[in-house]
């Protein structure tokens, strides 16, 4: 996913974004440690990277610089 189509999402979507990913890259990192042979190795850097995306868009809204739509509840 891409800084664009996040941006679109509220902070309590890309929160829940960020655990999923970063459960992700546990797992992928444990089979890599178990020795397993990883169907995309590239899976790992591409999950890495989108949650550095998510973690600059939630310091964006912290500090005030890019409002993310807040939720409608």
């Amino acid at each position: 996913m891409n800084a664009t189509e996040l941006r679109q999402q509220t902070r309590q979507e890309l929160n829940e974004r960020l655990i999923e990913l970063q459960e992700e890259v546990f797992n992928l990192r444990f089979q890599l440690a178990a020795h397993r042979q990883l169907d995309n190795p590239h899976a790992i850097r591409a999950a890495r990277r989108e949650i550095a995306r998510i973690r600059t868009l939630l310091g964006e809204d912290d500090r005030g610089v890019y409002q993310l739509p807040r939720s409608e509840d």
